[in-house]
């Protein structure tokens, strides 16, 4: 990597940067005062993004400059670049997150938005480019699936994540370096693990067992959302980092079963399994089963919020079909850790790190605090 005048702090460019790992990413530069130059680049601004105060916080540093940009459109693309000085890293945590949405939404909003991006950064001389892509390229149960095994991608994100990373290696100069992250959880999660943490306290308010499809050895593997931002980080000069792709995933081995045992242990309520044999009844009709599961937590989350004053709030117990399959996330780990030495802040998944979840959504006003009492 080329050196920076009398090796100074980088200038950084955080794309997507208001959302989950995004704004984490953020927090973890500014804390530890890693970068001379930060432009967060983003559709939506900071003020309607659902901060929490410390992200505010951090967003009102003199150091970071907002840019408001739609990266699916090239010209905005291109002003979210412009810059007087050079700019050493570009981290691509923006994209499409939202689920249920038709394929073309997801095309246009992962694989053009993110192939505009990497081609600006070379345009641009960039010294890296990190792209976050996605973790589900195999369902399989059998082994855990190495960065270089052969994929299927399961969800909509993961088919274009997957073909932008097949594709950076196309553009000229680009010096990329891809993260698979698992699933992602810590402050800030709107679509990962909050959806499944809802849902109990939508069987808490019940009364009931919260009873989920297929079985408890489901996997389902985790990575704390700050341990994906100290990666990003980590790897933005490793030279041994470039063309590289790294799947991040913390030692739990997470599975539905370990999941659900740390959400009813928080809720205090019990949970069970529909089995392979009645699942595989309701993967027959799948839309039905969803949109009466859904129905069915849906109006007891807006009485539980009703009841704590809670008028508005992010979050919500729905769960889109598609994160509902007898789809495994089993990855490799250690190649990451093996190449460039990186090691994880958060090995485990925790109930003390899902209730810091709850606690950051309760101090925020977006989740009702008597149902955690």
């Amino acid at each position: 990597m080329a050196m920076r005048e009398g090796d100074a702090k980088p200038a950084v460019i955080v794309l997507g940067g208001c959302g989950f790992i995004g704004r984490n990413l953020v927090e973890y530069l500014v804390d530890n005062e890693l970068v001379s130059f930060l432009r967060v680049v983003d559709k939506v601004p900071p003020q309607t993004a659902w901060l929490n105060a410390k992200h505010q916080k951090i967003f009102d540093h003199p150091l970071l400059e907002f840019r408001s940009a739609n990266l699916i459109n090239p010209v905005s693309c291109q002003n979210a670049f412009a810059a007087d000085a050079h700019i050493d890293y570009v981290f691509n945590c923006a994209g499409e997150t939202k689920s249920g949405q038709t394929d073309p939404v997801y095309r246009e909003g992962i694989y053009k938005l993110s192939m505009n991006c990497a081609q600006q950064a070379a345009n641009i001389g960039v010294d890296r480019f990190i792209e976050i892509s996605s973790g589900n390229l195999s369902s399989s149960e059998k082994v855990p699936h190495k960065e270089d095994d052969p994929t299927d991608p399961w969800t909509f994100t993961a088919k274009h994540k997957l073909q932008v990373e097949s594709e950076l290696k196309n553009i000229p100069g680009l010096k990329y370096t891809i993260l698979r992250p698992a699933i992602v959880y810590g402050p800030g999660d709107r679509n990962s693990l909050a959806p499944r943490l809802i849902v109990g306290a939508v069987y808490k308010h019940l009364g009931e067992m919260m009873k989920l499809l297929w079985g408890p050895e489901l996997h389902m593997n985790t990575v704390h959302v700050k341990d994906v931002a100290r990666a990003i980080w980590h790897v933005a000069d490793k030279t041994e980092a470039i063309g590289q792709i790294y799947n991040l995933l913390d030692e739990s081995g997470s599975t539905q079963g370990t999941i659900s045992a740390i959400i009813s242990e928080i809720f205090n309520i019990n949970h069970d399994y529909w089995g392979n044999a009645l699942s595989t009844l309701a993967k027959a009709d799948m839309n039905t089963v969803v949109e009466e599961v859904n129905d069915k937590h849906m109006g007891p989350w807006a009485e539980i919020c009703k009841h704590d004053g809670i008028e508005n709030s992010p979050l919500s117990p729905y769960i889109d079909q598609e994160l509902l399959y007898n789809k495994h996330l089993y990855l490799s780990p250690g190649k990451i850790s093996a190449q460039t030495g990186y090691n994880y802040m958060y090995p485990k998944l925790t109930k003390e790190a899902l209730k810091e979840v709850l606690d950051d959504y309760i101090a925020m006003k977006i989740f009702p605090h008597s149902i955690v009492l």
